[in-house]
């Protein structure tokens, strides 16, 4: 090594361009999309949260909700302010500690402006004051906060955070979660996770959940009401938490059928899809009019409708199927919904066959007959829908027979190995149609683009159906409808607005 000689002066000089900071023409607004193409102003750029701490009071008389939003995070980029998705009023905004101006801009961002700049890789701690009444909230035309007889749920998708606690509402932005919510004695708080404690005290009751895995913002659910809770373990040793709305009337009995039978169906997808991923599992079946259930993290929403014409345990196999793949495994782009609601709907038809109720293929079969070449089922391209068609039925549909070509063309060594492995690869993290192409062309050493290409990504009924059953073969797709196939066709687990 040489020694370089630096004169005196040189020093100086150095030492003071250390000491002045950045220009500040290098720091700017963080995006106020995360830059989504089907939902640009969704999520928000320049930084990226670790957890959300959010200590909240319900009033269920009137809707009230008041909260203290705790957010650690990383800047990403030299950042002059910054936005989080938000709806209700805030009174209070700290960075780092320090008072921090805010504003509102658009349908649902608040934007930060910090005391001081923040440069790249800065850790930061946001804290935001707020409250409100939910259900008096909208954006785009719609609100996502369901009133109850004796409370509220916030469980919708792609968004439903924004009418509760303030975030980065986007997939690929997943954290942690503590939440805390103080209801009048005789009301429950329901949230994702375990329930770390309850204290009660003065005629409040608070409930402490604690989600320690990372969980995208759609995902994170509330419920508040009266509930009946159970609690138990599956025979694998997953903790289950259900609860069900003590005024559930004539559905009670078929959503406790269905619901209680979470252990046995986590332990049964675990089989195929590899270790539950999470630290509990369960669901919850609130008063609501609403008629969809969704993958909310550990904790699925139900809606009383999905048990109106009885037992439904193919709704509670889609969305434990989510848990998998959809939760641990998250989407990179709304584009990749696919993943999410095709490997969920193939869990029903593999339900179906463990059953007796009807096999893949009969199923994939009857999915390709019932839809002629001029059904505008086909125009859809599960690989990217569009956001119009995001939750239409070829999504669910289409995409599940997509899969089943998958399995034809690989086999089922190869293609059981994929289904385990995928959740194990992108565990926790977040995947594309792309990655799933490859990963499965890796694990099979087939070439698959064409596969995919046919049955994603071109708007027409492809020439043939994936490759029937030997009891099949030589014959045109069976129409006959298999028993199954009611419940399945109904568990489409979206919004409704």
């Amino acid at each position: 090594m040489h020694r370089r000689l630096i004169a005196p002066g040189a020093l100086a000089a150095a030492s003071l361009l250390l000491a002045i900071p950045a220009s500040a023409a290098s720091y700017s607004p963080g995006a106020p999309g995360i830059g989504d193409p089907y939902y640009p102003y969704y999520g928000n750029g320049g930084y990226d949260v670790s957890h959300y701490d959010l200590r909240l009071k319900y009033q269920p008389a009137t809707d009230e909700l008041e909260g203290t939003a705790t957010i650690s995070a990383r800047t990403t980029q030299d950042l002059s302010s910054f936005d989080l998705d938000f709806l209700l009023d805030v009174s209070e905004v700290r960075v780092n500690g320090a008072k921090a101006a805010f504003t509102t801009s658009g349908q649902h961002e608040l934007v930060i402006t910090p005391r001081a700049p923040l440069a790249k890789g800065t850790p930061i701690t946001v804290v935001v004051r707020y409250s409100g009444v939910p259900s008096t909230k909208s954006a785009y035309g719609f609100t996502t906060w369901h009133r109850t007889p004796d409370g509220a749920v916030a469980a919708d998708e792609p968004e439903s955070a924004w009418w509760w606690f303030p975030s980065n509402d986007h997939p690929s932005d997943k954290a942690t979660y503590d939440v805390s919510v103080a209801v009048p004695d005789g009301t429950q708080a329901i949230s994702n996770g375990t329930l770390q404690s309850t204290d009660s005290k003065l005629g409040w009751t608070r409930f402490n959940w604690r989600q320690n895995k990372p969980q995208a913002t759609y995902l994170a659910t509330l419920a508040l009401g009266r509930f009946d809770i159970t609690t138990g373990r599956s025979e694998g040793g997953v903790p289950v938490v259900n609860a069900y709305s003590k005024d559930l009337g004539d559905n009670d009995g078929a959503a406790r059928a269905s619901v209680e039978r979470t252990g046995e169906i986590v332990d049964w997808l675990s089989g195929y899809f590899g270790p539950y991923p999470f630290s509990s599992a369960g669901g919850y079946v609130p008063n609501t009019t609403t008629g969809y259930a969704l993958e909310t993290q550990t904790r699925v929403y139900y809606s009383p409708k999905q048990f109106a014409n009885g037992s439904n345990t193919s709704v509670v196999v889609h969305e434990l199927a989510h848990q998998w793949y959809g939760d641990s495994v998250s989407l990179k782009g709304w584009k990749d919904i696919w993943i999410n609601e095709g490997f969920a709907r193939y869990a029903q038809w593999v339900w179906s066959e463990h059953e007796g109720e009807g096999t893949t293929q009969e199923l994939a079969d009857y999915v390709y007959a019932s839809h002629p070449a001029d059904d505008a089922f086909w125009t859809v391209k599960p690989g990217d829908p569009g956001p119009d068609d995001q939750f239409a039925a070829a999504v669910y549909d289409r995409g599940a027979v997509a899969i089943q070509a998958l399995r034809n063309e690989i086999g089922d060594k190869a293609f059981f190995a994929v289904l385990k492995g995928w959740p194990r690869q992108h565990a926790y993290g977040n995947a594309s149609v792309a990655d799933f192409q490859k990963y499965a062309e890796q694990v099979s050493g087939r070439p698959l683009a064409a596969l995919f290409d046919t049955w994603l990504f071109q708007p027409v009924k492809p020439a043939a159906p994936a490759a029937r059953a030997a009891s099949f073969a030589g014959t045109p797709a069976s129409k006959a409808q298999p028993r199954s196939w009611k419940k399945i066709e109904a568990t489409n687990d979206v919004h409704d607005r």
